[in-house]
């Protein structure tokens, strides 16, 4: 019987862990004070552009369609623009540590029951950052930073499927509400 519970407690960290693989985590920050009606233009600057050619346009191309749906008009960088916009992308690995007890109920407790120790390990997993910073032009004010992460299962890169969830769950908070 307590052979079957931990089958069952193994399967459910294996389940879990495969949903997990594959998170998306986004995160905005902006400047309370500003009042984002008064900004109707922007234009791009280099920030750190994906390594990839068609990520890089995946990425623009996405941020440029989130922005026009918001009502900015997209300039070229010398005529004078409102808003300045530039991304930063980055890939790598990143280190996720578990732990895990055999009868399941002593996650940050330091008495167990007398049951089996807990088993602790490492792995890592690929991972793709993406940030989106959008500036006062004038000012030179940074007045809204939008953050995603994307843990992949595998090496591959991101798709254009993974790009528009980030960024649609980043600009579902942009412009962010007036004071």
């Amino acid at each position: 019987m307590k052979h079957l519970s931990h089958i069952r407690f193994v399967l459910f960290l294996l389940i879990a862990g495969a949903i997990s693989a594959r998170a998306q985590y986004v995160s905005v920050d902006f400047d309370k004070q500003c009042d984002f009606t008064a900004y109707k233009t922007y234009a791009w600057t280099t920030g750190t552009p994906a390594k990839n050619p068609v990520l890089a346009q995946r990425i623009t191309e996405g941020v440029d369609s989130k922005l026009t749906a918001k009502g900015l008009r997209k300039v070229e960088p010398g005529s004078n623009p409102d808003l300045i916009v530039l991304y930063h992308a980055a890939a790598g690995a990143d280190t996720q540590i578990n732990t895990t007890n055999p009868d399941g109920y002593n996650w940050g407790r330091t008495w167990n029951g007398g049951a089996d120790t807990p088993t602790t390990g490492a792995g890592t997993y690929p991972a793709v950052e993406l940030t989106i910073d959008i500036g006062d032009a004038k000012t030179k004010k940074l007045l809204w930073l939008g953050s995603g992460v994307d843990t992949r299962s595998s090496k591959l890169p991101l798709t254009e499927k993974s790009i528009d969830k980030i960024l649609e769950k980043m600009f579902k908070k942009f412009p962010p509400p007036a004071k």
